[in-house]
């Protein structure tokens, strides 16, 4: 709603900057902003189209999902227990203990595609690369919770149903007609409203899904049918509907698409690509248009192995070696449009690099093209891991602790995992299901460096040797340990030979024999050899 002019506030404050209804830059820019479910629910059909039509056909939008997919989620997001043993009255060997023991039973369930999934297609880890790009592409995930009949191979009841978010909506009995558009409506039984689908009651709060039956337009589906699903279990309070999503607006229950605010420019970028890649085509082309005052079926077929397209009426032909016989009086005009083909990568670049910033992918990062120094490179990659390590938080908490809550409930419950008072006290409850989700590592540009900046680290306390290599490779410590005292341990065993040992004796003669001198002299050796690898790559 626009305010007369006459007691519209002028020249005072932003009345005479981006509030200016007199300036000339912004006179016209009539911007018009809506709730939430206006501005976002009533457009999602359209967005949620756009976006994966361009993610089929624009290679920078499925760049930006999948460098998304493989950084966020790579081969999945693999269970750390990390339960609170100080608050559980359990000493370190027991802690250890339990959470490998748990972690090697929920990989049971996780790592079978027949046990976790409601379809059979996917184990959990393939869910989650599901859910991630349909969280990106549609703008949020939907799963339910079902319950399957237990076997002897298969003792979780749990399964998950990944939906997309096109069959979470309001259903029409709600007062929203056929249309997809207009998606708010009203529960006619209990009066709470229902946003896309979400249905809150009068205090916000999320209280039921509803699900349609049938993919909307979707050809030779049966008739719909809507089921309501409450959000949460009434007598457990365990989540029924796993929701994934972002958020980025107060009194918003429904996701925008990843690709939402580039949309235009992806397009526009793609329409760009393809006239330049036909303009290049037809220029490789050789092509010869005769002109006769012959009759052209009359006109012999050459002899010279080009191809010969005799003449039919408006119907003429460009491509390698084409000879096209004209009708009389007919000519050839070829229009010369006049586009930027020497700059092309240039403005390629110039548009990544716009959509990039949007998307939180460094150009570089988007077009897989690294030709920037050292600095700038591992700048770019630490810029976007920044976002790569939020977005895998974001799936944490909203797919992974919430099934792990639902998979370690039944476990307590069936008796196969032994956590005292952990469906009775809500602390040691949360206690118990302290959790990490580790992914894939960022990755190292310059290994010697990178090595060397987390041996410093770990012995100034800055960082525990976990830390570090999971930030290195992605791995865990603990079993690199224990695979490093079975190798040492076989390589101990070998026959010696006099040699070797006779080499190793002078060396011990000549070294300290103080066990951690000796250990602290091999670390400076190493340091040193680092520091000097690293002065004569920066000469």
């Amino acid at each position: 709603m626009f305010l007369p002019a006459s007691i519209r506030a002028e020249n005072k404050g932003y009345g005479e900057a981006g509030a200016s209804w007199q300036k000339r830059a912004v006179k016209g820019f009539n911007a018009m902003s809506g709730s939430a479910h206006e501005d976002i629910d009533f457009h999602n059909y359209t967005m949620r189209q756009r976006s994966r039509m361009l993610y089929m056909a624009a290679p920078i939008a499925a760049s930006a999902v999948k460098t998304n997919r493989t950084n966020v989620v790579g081969v999945g997001l693999r269970l750390k227990s990390r339960i609170d043993r100080e608050l559980l009255g359990i000493s370190t060997e027991q802690a250890e203990k339990w959470q490998k023991k748990t972690e090697r039973e929920f990989n049971l369930w996780a790592g079978n595609k027949r046990s976790c999934d409601a379809t059979g297609m996917n184990n959990f880890y393939g869910l989650q690369q599901l859910a991630l790009i349909s969280w990106l592409l549609s703008g949020d995930c939907i799963g339910i919770i079902k319950q399957y009949k237990i076997t002897k191979m298969q003792p979780y009841a749990l399964r998950l149903h990944l939906l997309e978010a096109d069959r979470v909506a309001t259903p029409c009995q709600a007062g929203v007609g056929a249309s997809v558009y207009y998606t708010t409506g009203k529960n006619q039984e209990n009066g709470n409203t229902i946003y896309d689908g979400v249905e809150v009651d009068k205090n916000g709060m999320t209280a039921a899904y509803h699900i349609r039956s049938t993919y909307p337009f979707e050809f030779g589906a049966g008739q719909t049918e809507w089921t309501r699903v409450p959000a949460y279990q009434e007598h457990t309070g365990l989540p029924n509907v796993i929701h994934v999503m972002d958020t980025e607006r107060p009194d918003q229950y429904r996701g925008v698409s990843y690709l939402a605010q580039v949309i235009e420019p992806l397009l526009q970028l793609r329409r760009y690509t393809e006239s330049e890649l036909m303009a290049a085509v037809i220029e490789s082309f050789f092509t010869a248009f005769i002109k006769t005052e012959k009759d052209p079926d009359q006109m012999p077929y050459n002899e010279t192995g080009l191809e010969t397209v005799p003449s039919e009426p408006s119907e003429y032909r460009m491509g390698p070696g084409q000879i096209n016989v004209m009708e009389p009086g007919e000519d050839v005009v070829f229009a010369d449009p006049k586009h930027p083909a020497g700059s092309f990568d240039k403005f390629v670049e110039a548009i990544s690099a716009q959509v990039g910033a949007a998307l939180e992918i460094p150009e570089d990062l988007l077009l897989k093209k690294f030709n920037s120094s050292y600095s700038a490179s591992r700048a770019a990659l630490m810029e976007a891991w920044k976002a790569f390590k939020m977005r895998r938080e974001w799936l944490s908490d909203d797919l992974c602790r919430p099934v792990y809550e639902i998979w370690m409930s039944e476990a307590v419950a069936r008796g196969r995992i032994y956590a005292p008072g952990f469906l009775d006290n809500p602390i040691i409850h949360a206690a118990y299901l302290r959790s990490e989700w580790l992914g894939p590592s960022q990755g190292q540009l310059d290994p010697m460096k990178e090595i060397a900046a987390e041996i410093l680290a770990c012995e100034e306390g800055f960082s525990t040797h976990e830390q570090s290599t999971i930030r290195l490779n992605g791995g865990q410590w603990d079993s690199n340990v224990e695979q490093l005292k079975r190798e040492n341990e076989k390589l101990e065993g070998n026959v010696p030979d006099p040699h070797q040992e006779k080499g190793k004796a002078e060396r011990q003669a000549a070294s300290p024999h103080d066990p951690q001198e000796a250990e602290k002299n091999g670390r400076m050796a190493l340091r040193g050899l680092i520091l000097a690898e690293q002065i004569k790559r920066s000469i």
